[in-house]
């Protein structure tokens, strides 16, 4: 929550992918009021875009060529108002989504917002649309020129999670599990919940194999590289605990004993996030100098136009941008250029 003494943040909001629910999705955030009152929100799309998605769904949208308390800045897309196929994936698509996005990353490098949200989209037709990189969050550090440690973080409300390894084949997890790469994937998830507004963040460390291992029976790698990654992020004051079975420390994360939780491989995380708050997930493009952020979901194409999409999980992601965002502005103003 932006206090007195809080930087009002700005955000550049993209549609995501535009044949989604994305379009819909960003007029119904944008036509509560209250969160207009708490970030400068610049929108990636024509006042025209806008105006079709608040009619869809039966909202009104406030706009202004320059973003305040009570409107929505509109500052246009290269692509704004050329037709795509809803409901489908495209090459169309894709090359809006990706427009968007490289121009959302611009206006971060000319220091014209402090945090980047985009709706939902589509990797396939990111693809298409000649993006190379294994994931978005490798293609944003490409772009950036980002060499430094970066992973997707996943966010339910009250829990954070971190990965070690991240959209690699299960038969390659073991081989990228080190000390190094776990105490990279601590460090980063401890400051990303602390930059959330958590004071302390309370840690837990999954193990890899079944039992934690076994004492070695089922693998070593708890006893080679995760648990003196753990003792070397507690050495750094970092209240980190571990390795645990992730068979269980879900069940304790779930009832509030953690803030956070360091996951092996993609799905050790997902599975049990997206069983604890599907409606509420986020990720977050963790380790680059801006903060991106948005729901963890799909474009949903088998309801696009229908009005039953579900708005927690943009609005929770816009809560989150709003918290990071406050954090970067913060350090820009306090540091002279």
């Amino acid at each position: 929550m932006l206090t007195p003494h809080t930087v009002r943040p700005r955000v550049a909001l993209t549609l995501g992918d535009p044949s989604g629910i994305g379009p819909e999705l960003v007029a119904r955030l944008l036509a509560d009021a209250s969160n207009l009152e708490r970030a400068d929100v610049l929108v990636l799309a024509s006042g025209a875009e806008l105006a079709a998605a608040a009619a869809e769904v039966g909202v009104e949208v406030p706009i202004a060529p320059t973003p305040d308390a009570a409107h929505a800045g509109v500052v246009g897309s290269p692509l704004a108002d050329r037709s795509v196929p809803r409901g489908q994936v495209t090459r169309a698509a894709g090359e809006r989504t990706r427009t968007d996005l490289v121009e959302a990353l611009a206006m971060y490098g000319r220091g014209e917002v402090d945090a980047i949200m985009f709706a939902p989209l589509n990797k396939t037709a990111l693809h298409l649309a000649g993006m190379d990189s294994e994931d978005e969050l490798r293609w944003f550090a490409t772009l950036l020129g980002h060499e430094g440690v970066t992973s997707e973080l996943n966010f339910v409300p009250g829990l954070t999670t971190s990965r070690v390894t991240s959209h690699v084949a299960l038969k390659d997890v073991a081989a990228r599990i080190n000390a190094r790469a776990v105490l990279d994937a601590i460090r980063l998830l401890h400051q990303v919940v602390a930059d959330s507004g958590v004071e302390a963040p309370r840690l837990a460390v999954c193990a890899l194999n079944p039992h934690a291992g076994e004492n070695g029976q089922f693998g070593r790698e708890e006893i080679d590289h995760i648990a003196p990654a753990v003792e070397l992020a507690r050495s750094e004051g970092i209240d980190a605990s571990g390795p645990f079975p992730s068979d269980t420390i879900f069940i304790k994360a779930r009832d509030g004993h953690y803030d956070g939780v360091v996951t092996m491989y993609h799905d050790q995380g997902q599975i049990a996030m997206k069983l604890m708050g599907f409606d509420q997930g986020v990720t977050v493009q963790g380790g680059l100098p801006v903060p991106i952020v948005t729901p963890a979901h799909g474009t949903a194409h088998e309801i696009v136009g229908k009005g039953v999409a579900h708005l927690g999980p943009m609005q929770h992601a816009f809560d989150i941008a709003v918290a990071l965002g406050a954090r970067s502005a913060h350090r820009r103003v306090a540091t002279p250029a």
